[in-house]
């Protein structure tokens, strides 16, 4: 009766790290297209950005004031935890994915930072001792074909070393994001994660533009996509509550229920979400190499799935979570949102 009732647990887990993990790799999918109408009305990509992250977190701190109950001790104790957070998944991501795209082709800095999967798996190999199984590894190489597929790296392309280490860099950030977000004794809540970190790193993002790493200007020009005309505010306010608040804290969610390498290869969905995104907002309707490349990725995650040991979770502390603190976690999830 307890191993039934331990079973059940675990599938209302999987389910529910499921939705939140494409949830929040939806919402992310959404930036690309809202962030390329900004930039067509003269907005730079470090600018919408900086305001994307920051607006998400004034949405979200209020509610992680209200979360801490007053109880600033936890904030002390996990200050490192936010601090990276912030700085690496949040800020030192974006400026890395900024400057690699300064020096190489979008989508060969974004196929590097897509491989952020094969280095969480790594990481837990080498830090926790948790050997990827056949399935993980083939599920690994089915996602990446997908990826160079979805990507359609066919035009001429050029090689800097100097881009492809930022885009190294930006993959070890997105890496990180995984690896932090499943990290934590189950006393700090996801929200007060994403919040802290949110502000973090956009306060980095502004450092970083007044000291001229990356360049920071916006205007108030309306913004135009494939069927309409809109306002520069709504598309900042979407940017900022769904594609940030919403996707952050969806996949902190995701990444606790599901574990760092799993969760990982479910965030892939965030390129489909692109596509269709893009298809709807810009009119780029997917190529059919493209449309094969997104089966294989969904493919590749139901290996992956298959591999993973049933109720188990890889959150990257080598710890395992309570049925109770699965539950406090859920209950800490701010319902709906990616």
């Amino acid at each position: 009766m307890a191993t039934m009732t331990h079973d059940s647990a675990a599938q209302r887990r999987l389910r529910s790290g499921l939705i939140c993990a494409v949830l929040s790799a939806s919402s992310f999918g959404l930036s690309g297209p809202l962030a390329r109408g900004l930039m067509n009305a003269g907005w730079s990509s470090a600018s919408v950005v900086a305001v994307r992250v920051l607006v998400a977190a004034a949405v979200l701190v209020p509610i992680a004031a209200v979360q801490l109950r007053g109880d600033w001790q936890l904030l002390r104790r996990n200050a490192a935890l936010i601090t990276a957070y912030g700085l690496l998944a949040v800020a030192g991501t974006q400026l890395a994915y900024f400057n690699a795209v300064a020096h190489m082709e979008v989508g060969v800095a974004l196929l590097i930072e897509y491989t952020a999967p094969i280095a969480v798996v790594s990481w837990l190999w080498l830090r926790h001792r948790q050997r990827p199984g056949a399935a993980t590894v083939a599920g690994a190489v089915l996602g990446t074909a997908g990826l160079v597929l979805v990507i359609d790296l066919r035009s001429g392309l050029t090689t800097s070393w100097v881009g492809i280490a930022w885009a190294l860099a930006a993959m070890i950030g997105a890496a990180a994001y995984f690896i932090l977000s499943a990290h934590g004794d189950g006393t700090l809540p996801g929200t007060v994660l994403a919040a802290g970190g949110l502000l973090i790193g956009g306060l980095g993002l502004l450092a970083a533009g007044a000291i001229g790493i990356v360049p920071l200007h916006a205007t108030t020009n309306p913004v135009v996509f494939q069927d309409f005309t809109i306002a520069w505010w709504p598309p900042v306010l979407a940017l900022g509550v769904v594609t940030a608040a919403l996707a952050y804290v969806s996949g902190i969610a995701a990444t606790r229920l599901l574990g760092s390498r799993l969760a990982s290869f479910v965030a892939l969905f965030e390129v489909l979400a692109a596509l269709t995104f893009a298809w709807a907002l810009l009119g780029e309707a997917p190529r059919p190499i493209q449309l094969l490349g997104g089966a294989l990725i969904l493919t590749g995650v139901v290996v992956v799935r298959r591999g993973e040991p049933t109720g188990a979770s890889d959150s990257g502390d080598a710890q395992s979570l309570s049925v109770g603190q699965a539950k406090i976690r859920e209950e800490q999830v701010i319902e709906p949102t990616s």
